[in-house]
């Protein structure tokens, strides 16, 4: 097994390239990461980097921001472009520590971001928590992949065992597992079993000139009594199904009752255990799949996505929608990285996991709907795929449970964590990408004024923009901001989301309007 296949497994150390353009910073860190292991690649420049991962793919890729030629956004861009490459992580290494640098490395897909100076350590776990979420990812797809085969492999199966049925429909009706006649009071005229049949009730019983119910289970007798007499009374072929235990085993069996002389009735009687055990093992794989499908996609968009199954894989037949108002949320932890670098990586992944399944109960609560997390953010809309009109009261509600949500979870010192949360509201447009992996996501220029509210927030505080603050003004106590410079915006007027209002506490339209009149 190679040591690229063995990280695969989590039995050898991972593969790594480093690509950085000074050939002092390029030993120093390969000589670090060779020290604890691992097999580590070198690229001097952008081009020789995509060359390298052409002709092997590596399991992480360290890559320098500042580069002549091509620049690590730019080598990040081409790898997620690319179907073979773009789950291959890349954490970004750069002495630029500004927000906005990391928004952009995020946005062009990166999965961390690493300031230099940098220490060894927090080198080391922020390699080890991408591969653990790398490992983590893999494992899901292979147990994803055995499930939709296991779906395939029993819908073949069903759609074999129709055809059997179809075709050997008049066979199987002539050789049942048994046969047997009764006469109109009950007593067996003759009992016919089929070579190999096992009779579970009564076995060793002799039936001829015996009644029923003195062979078998009262309720059976009676029931065969009944369909006997309705069968004598109308002539018509009757059918049902019984199910009985013996020593704690189900039997199933199909029941043909007929005609057969004067006062006396044929019953055709043939096993369907297997049958019914196929199509409920097909029940539960369908129910499954289902399950496993709304976990990524909406419900209504999961439905949508199942009726148009042939189209959404043609080059015209995503599904996308327009919605002409909806409020996005985004909310991140405040400075989580530090956390991040001194903690274990399983430990930091079933930290967020706690923290972000706490925000789905949220979410399922309000009526919302999760779109997606990055990282250490959480995004979540109101309004869409199902429009509603209080969309911007309910991701409000959201944001003061979030806040206070989040004060339940510590930092290793003891002191709480903090959201800093940013609110939009206006028109996106939302839809499915992907072939064989969806994703449910939103576009437009209010998902990036939501994220700008976000990133230029306060720790503790939820910043919302003047559309979301018409909507909620008198509903809600505010604090206003002012005007604050937003990238691609300008300057914008902002307030800070602080509870709901009451009737002791007015809000500030409210208390603007009371000073306009006196």
């Amino acid at each position: 097994m190679s040591k690229a296949d063995a990280s695969k497994t989590g039995e050898g150390k991972a593969d790594i390239l480093v690509v950085d353009d000074h050939p002092a910073n390029l030993r120093l860190l390969s000589a670090m990461l060779e020290k604890q292991g691992y097999q580590v690649r070198k690229a001097l420049s952008g081009q020789l980097a995509l060359d390298s991962v052409e002709a092997s793919l590596p399991d992480i890729v360290l890559l320098d921001v500042n580069m002549p030629q091509m620049s690590g956004y730019e080598v990040c861009a081409k790898l997620k472009a690319a179907e073979r490459t773009r789950d291959l992580p890349v954490i970004f290494l750069s002495a630029a520590s500004e927000a906005l640098n990391k928004i952009y490395a995020f946005e062009v897909g990166g999965a961390d971001y690493i300031t230099k100076p940098f220490q060894l350590e927090d080198v080391l776990i922020r390699v080890e928590n991408q591969l653990t979420i790398q490992r983590q990812k893999r494992q899901l797809t292979e147990q994803n992949t055995r499930l939709q085969q296991e779906i395939r492999d029993r819908q073949q199966a069903e759609a074999a065992l129709r055809r059997s049925e179809a075709q050997n429909q008049a066979v199987l009706a002539a050789i049942p597992d048994l046969m047997f006649r009764v006469r109109r009071d009950g007593v067996y005229l003759d009992y016919f079993p089929a070579k190999g049949f096992h009779e579970p009730l009564s076995p060793e019983m002799e039936r001829i000139g015996r009644k029923m119910m003195d062979v078998i289970p009262a309720e059976m007798a009676r029931r065969q009594q009944q369909y006997m007499e309705l069968v004598l009374q109308t002539g018509e072929i009757e059918v049902y199904e019984q199910q009985y235990e013996v020593d704690g085993k189900l039997f199933e069996e199909e029941v043909r009752v007929v005609v057969s002389g004067e006062d006396e009735v044929l019953f055709i009687v043939r096993d369907i255990g297997d049958r019914r055990r196929i199509e409920r093992a097909l029940y539960e794989a369908q129910r499954k799949s289902e399950t496993l499908l709304l976990n990524i996609l909406p419900k209504i968009i999961a439905d949508q996505l199942k009726k148009n199954q042939d189209s959404v894989n043609q080059e015209n037949g995503a599904i996308a929608e327009q919605f002409s108002e909806a409020t996005i949320l985004f909310a991140d932890i405040v400075d989580f990285t530090s956390q991040a670098a001194r903690t274990r990586p399983t430990d930091l992944v079933n930290l967020l996991n706690q923290i972000f399944s706490t925000f789905d109960q949220l979410v399922e609560q309000h009526g919302l709907e999760k779109i997606k997390t990055i990282g250490d953010a959480y995004m979540a809309v109101g309004g869409l795929p199902t429009p509603r009109d209080d969309h911007a009261e309910a991701i409000a509600d959201l944001a003061l449970d979030m806040q206070q949500a989040i004060q339940r979870f510590h930092r290793d010192q003891g002191e709480p964590f903090q959201l800093r949360i940013g609110i939009n509201t206006g028109a996106v447009v939302a839809g499915v990408i992907g072939i064989k992996k969806f994703s449910y996501d939103l576009w437009g220029d209010t998902v990036n004024v939501a994220s700008r509210m976000e990133t230029q927030g306060e720790a503790g505080k939820i910043q919302v923009t003047a559309e979301t603050y018409q909507h909620l003004q008198h509903r809600y106590q505010f604090e206003k901001r002012g005007a604050i410079a937003v990238k691609g915006k300008g300057e914008m007027t902002t307030y800070w989301l602080l509870a709901k209002a009451s009737n002791d506490e007015p809000s500030i339209a409210d208390a603007e309007l009371t000073a306009q009149i006196n």
